[in-house]
């Protein structure tokens, strides 16, 4: 019965110990300032309680505390896992400002006072803040010397200091153990990590934890188990049970980064109850842990080996890098030459922009002189007909025609001018189709040109964001090793600091004005716009136009436009005036007169057509040059980018040094630990063996009751009854600068 009950501690406590990498690598994490990814992905571990309605609540509770623990803010994570792809989830909550941090999902309140959320089929990401007790009190204290100090005043002194991590269980439950009422903690571990640089710190001690030192700092793990000793009953003097972590070292002017402290129950959780029944069943869980370690102790040598291979091929990665310099200082090259020829452009846009606009400025002028002519001319005219003793309309513009054909007519017995403007207006009527289908083409390639012009705009709107949407994946997934939307979650929660975010946009923007990212856009553009779908869309959207009143105003009015001048200009041919020359004499004058207005108001309409062309050129010429504007200015950022991007792969360059370095001290470490994992296989687990007595029975019970105590605790900020899930407390306490 005695070595039995040995190997149920043995068991357990070596089973948490085991977890300490965990809480390892959420501090390292956090250290290096990731602790947004942290929040985004919290590391996980498996529900053990039922779940009837197949839904369950993964919740990481994040703990702000001051340097002494003191308590400043609570923000709670939570992570609804929808298994069965239910429409709607209900949701038991004490948070407040709930905000959805990864989709979209939105939820209203019932008459229960739940929420209910319109969950699509998809797991429910949220996160908001609660003032509540927390089931676990994290103290810090801080001596220096041997004397009690403040945070505060430690700061930049210098001495023997000891740091001490307190936790005070306060979350249990009232259980009959042996016909007695017995108080059952909620077993947490407490696992709590700390960074000290060996400029401050050295001698460094560390009390129920792990020490590790790469060279330039020391990596300080502790792990304590508060209420433990108390749920198995467990003399302190036969065997102690962590309660607390402790360092001490010896420091110079004294500053501490932020430490970290995970608190999980999911250990005591996962223990197989059932191998509890019987000696064999608890010895051959014995022999897995035994496995176990032999698998870590081989993962540890594995890892010394990989490191060891890396620092073979850094002289490769070195070399890799001096080409990538060299790749930088050409595209800084190019940029700049592209910069310079855009400015080239962008000094002939501006030229022609204001030729074509001083051009166009004297657009009015010449018509107004143009018509002023026209007009003397019919005064003229207007003139010579009152001499002759004519009685007609004053002459116009408008009327003019009209009118000088009824004195030719009343003039000239056979109507020979009446009969060759008859003749010439028939001509032109009966290609009023072909005119009219000629205005409409030409108009139809000119709506045409807009509207694909509108498309590409769209088209390359649309690219741009999707590769840069690419980028930002890419760019994110290299510096926090997390996906785009973890990022915008983490992001928008606070929970990434403003440096990194403009690391992290600097880089996205400098990656979008590369070379190879801009000819990438370019051509998705150019591809898309060749697609049958765009085609279509450029085709229905001129149709959609080319069929609304006022283009076909348009048509319409050019082309009677078009009509008339024909008209005229065909009265004025050689053809027709050999046909008046032989009319009668009287109407000889009037003819001439007629066929001088005809030749000028064919002159003074081709003079409005010109002018209409060159305000439409000013125009282009105008888009032209705010074009320009915008690729100088582009190419004015890509060589900015160049230069930024070709310093940072020559600083780049400049620490590969260093890199070696480090990858020769992570060797040096690698083995430091699998030293360490042997000496712990040899010494640890017999230690706990030989350190346990008393009655197996009692102790099976209790570890059954500690088991089903931490079954019951899944949530902190409340969950629905027929949900399972599990939570976990991550304190981080301020620096002390």
């Amino acid at each position: 019965m005695k070595n039995s009950s040995k190997k149920i501690i043995a068991l357990c406590l070596c089973a948490a110990l085991a977890v300490s990498g965990v809480a390892a690598t959420a501090f390292a994490q956090n250290a290096d300032g990731n602790e947004a990814e942290n929040q985004a992905k919290p590391e996980t571990v498996s529900a053990s309680a039922a779940d009837n309605a197949g839904i369950s609540k993964d919740e990481t509770v994040y703990v702000l505390a001051g340097a002494d623990g003191s308590v400043q803010k609570i923000i709670v994570s939570d992570w609804i896992k929808n298994s069965l792809g239910n429409a709607a989830v209900s949701d038991k909550s004490e948070l407040t400002d709930v905000e959805d941090v990864k989709g979209d999902e939105t939820y209203t309140m019932n008459s229960d006072n739940m929420r209910v959320w319109d969950a699509q089929g998809n797991d429910i990401y949220y996160q908001g803040n609660i003032e509540k007790e927390l089931p676990v009190d994290l103290s810090v204290s801080y001596k220096l010397d041997g004397k009690p100090i403040s945070a505060d005043d430690l700061v930049g002194k210098s001495g023997r200091v000891t740091i001490r991590f307190d936790y005070q269980n306060k979350q249990y439950e009232t259980v009959e153990i042996g016909g007695k009422q017995e108080k059952i903690y909620v077993p947490f571990a407490m696992l709590t990590g700390a960074l000290l640089s060996d400029d401050v710190f050295t001698n460094v001690e560390v009390t129920n934890g792990k020490l590790i030192n790469d060279g330039s700092r020391t990596a300080v793990i502790g792990i304590a188990f508060p209420g433990l000793q108390e749920n198995l009953a467990i003399s302190r003097d036969k065997f102690d049970i962590p309660g607390f972590v402790e360092i001490t070292a010896d420091v110079s002017s004294f500053r501490l980064d932020m430490t970290v402290t995970l608190a999980t129950n999911a250990l005591f959780s996962e223990l197989d109850a059932d191998g509890f029944d019987s000696i064999s069943e608890l010895s051959a869980s014995m022999e897995e842990l035994t496995s176990a370690m032999d698998q870590l102790l081989d993962g540890s040598s594995q890892l010394y080996e990989g490191t060891a291979a890396l620092l073979e091929k850094s002289d490769e990665l070195v070399e890799g890098i001096d080409q990538l310099a060299a790749g930088a200082e050409n595209l800084k090259n190019g940029a700049g030459s592209l910069d310079a020829g855009a400015a080239e452009l962008q000094s002939g846009a501006t030229q022609l922009s204001e030729g074509l606009n001083t051009l166009a400025s004297n657009n009015n002028t010449l018509n107004g002189g143009a018509r002023q002519v026209f007009d003397t001319l019919l005064s003229t005219a207007n003139t010579q007909l009152a001499a002759a003793g004519l009685d007609v309309p004053t002459l116009t513009t408008g009327n003019y025609a009209e009118v000088l054909n009824g004195v030719i007519a009343s003039l000239d017995e056979n109507a020979v001018y009446a009969q060759a403007l008859n003749q010439v207006t028939a001509a032109v009527e009966a290609q009023r189709d072909m005119i009219t289908q000629q205005v409409t083409a030409a108009v139809q390639s000119q709506v045409t040109a807009q509207v694909t012009a509108a498309v590409k705009e769209e088209v390359t709107a649309q690219v741009t964001q999707v590769v840069r949407n690419t980028v930002a994946e890419q760019v994110i997934q290299s510096v926090l090793h997390m996906d785009k939307a973890s990022y915008d979650a983490a992001a928008s929660a606070g929970q990434i600091d403003q440096g990194t975010q403009e690391k992290i946009e600097t880089a996205i923007e400098q990656q979008m004005q590369s070379e190879q990212i801009l000819q990438q856009m370019q051509a998705g553009a150019e591809g898309q716009m060749e697609t049958q779908p765009i085609q279509d869309t450029i085709a229905a959207k001129t149709g959609e136009q080319m069929q609304s009143d006022a283009i076909k105003q348009t048509i319409a009015e050019q082309t009677e436009l078009q009509i008339q001048k024909i008209i005229s200009e065909q009265m004025a041919s050689d053809e027709v005036q050999a046909q008046l020359a032989d009319a009668a004499e009287g109407a000889k004058s009037v003819i001439a007169l007629k066929s001088s207005l005809d030749s000028y108001n064919a002159f003074y309409l081709g003079l409005q057509s010109y002018t209409a062309g060159v305000a439409d050129a000013a125009a282009g010429a105008g888009t032209l040059k705010a074009g320009t504007d915008d690729l100088k200015a582009g190419t004015s950022e890509l060589a900015a980018g160049a230069s930024q991007l070709y310093d940072g792969i020559l600083t780049l360059k400049n620490g590969t040094p260093a890199l070696v370095d480090g990858i020769t001290r992570l060797r040096d470490g690698a083995m430091q630990l699998s030293d360490g994992l042997k000496e712990f296989n040899e010494k640890g687990i017999q230690k706990l063996v030989d350190a346990v007595e008393g009655d197996l029975d009692e102790l099976l019970n209790r570890l059954r009751a500690t088991k089903d105590v931490s079954l019951r605790y899944k949530n902190f900020a409340g969950a629905s009854e027929d949900m399972g899930g599990q939570v976990k407390f991550i304190y981080r306490t301020d620096a002390v600068e």
